[in-house]
């Protein structure tokens, strides 16, 4: 009785041993039928990432990565969109608020309107800018336009853009960060003029009115917008594909204070250079054109002395110089402020 319970798992276990040898039997006769070679190390000093060499990224000694497809070889190589030719800025039109300051303490700053005066400095505003873009000459110009929300920009920008016919018009953009230093909500007349003193004692930069914005927090929001603008330009977002020319213009049209911390933020101007400066009229323009290399330069346009009555200095004026012949990504290491500020210079040349 006891031999026929056993018999049964001998047989069990001699099954699984027979398949136990089959299998390492199999697996030698392929491990020296294939001849698998040994496994190389990986160098940790190199990390190969993509499919050839020069597309890897190299690790230096510190830690630090060079990225080569950033590299300028590698941006030439790229088929970015042609950059626009100009950049314009336009102050709106003259405002009810131009003329008569107990506006703002009636109506809410937003919805200002342009007075009549207003509209046809707006009209005059766009007949000059398509003149200036008509001497260029080319068949394929455009203008794409971003405006600031308020009332009086927007219709601005509606009596600009008569001097153009839609076919003309890349497209818009209404842009919250182009609007207005904030003041606070509904203005005390009285009150603003005494804030407005206090504002030249204590710096039109950084000083900041009860409930509203200093200069410096408008720098922080064109900041972004900056960084938007760029990148706009560097995708050609405002020309369809197959239709990129370089003869784009974009039309900024915004506030006085706000274009003149757009000019401060896009060409590194100090705090102090930016209090210098004077504001532009209703209707005003400042241009930004395309240099020989590629970068904005008020020089392009602009006379010496029509940048000198705006309050450019001559440090800034020859960084405008530079900007005329450089290229996109180059920096300029002796300007807008070395001269200026490092005063110890001059006992350097007299040695």
């Amino acid at each position: 009785m006891f031999h026929l319970i056993l018999f049964p798992f001998l047989f069990i276990l001699c099954f699984v041993a027979s398949q136990a040898m089959a299998t390492h039997s199999l697996t030698t006769s392929l491990s020296s039928s294939l001849l698998l070679p040994p496994r190389k190390l990986v160098n940790s000093s190199f990390i190969q990432c993509c499919k050839t060499q020069n597309e890897s990224i190299e690790l230096s000694t510190n830690g630090k990565a060079s990225f080569p497809e950033k590299s300028p070889q590698k941006q030439q190589l790229k088929n970015l969109p042609p950059r626009p030719r100009r950049i314009i800025l336009v102050r709106h039109g003259q405002s009810q608020g131009n003329v008569d300051e107990s506006v703002y303490t009636r109506i809410a700053d937003p919805k200002i309107s342009l007075t009549e005066k207003g509209k046809a400095q707006a009209e005059e505003c766009g007949q000059r800018i398509r003149e200036m873009i008509e001497k260029d000459e080319a068949d394929d110009w455009k203008v794409y336009f971003y405006v600031s929300p308020y009332k009086r920009t927007r219709e601005t920008l509606q009596n600009l853009a008569r001097a153009f016919e839609r076919s003309r018009i890349a497209g818009m953009r209404e842009e919250p960060r182009l609007r207005e230093q904030d003041f606070g909500n509904f203005q005390d007349r009285e009150k603003m003029r005494a804030e407005k003193a206090i504002r030249m004692l204590y710096g039109r930069f950084f000083f900041r009115f009860p409930n509203g914005e200093s200069a410096a927090d408008v720098y922080d929001r064109i900041t972004g917008f900056r960084e938007t603008l760029r990148a706009d330009i560097d995708i050609g977002r405002f020309q369809p594909p197959g239709e990129q020319s370089p003869n784009m213009n974009l039309v900024i049209v915004s506030h006085g204070l706000t274009l003149r911390v757009f000019l401060m933020r896009w060409y590194k101007w100090t705090v102090e250079q930016y209090e210098k400066l004077h504001n532009f009229g209703n209707g005003g323009v400042v241009v930004m054109e395309r240099g020989f290399g590629g970068r904005y330069s008020l020089l392009m346009h602009h006379t010496e002395e029509e940048l000198r009555e705006f309050g450019l200095t001559d440090d800034m004026l020859k960084d405008q110089e530079w900007q005329k012949i450089a290229r996109p990504g180059e920096l300029n290491y002796d300007g807008p402020m070395m001269s200026s500020f490092f005063t110890h210079f001059e006992d350097d040349d007299c040695q």
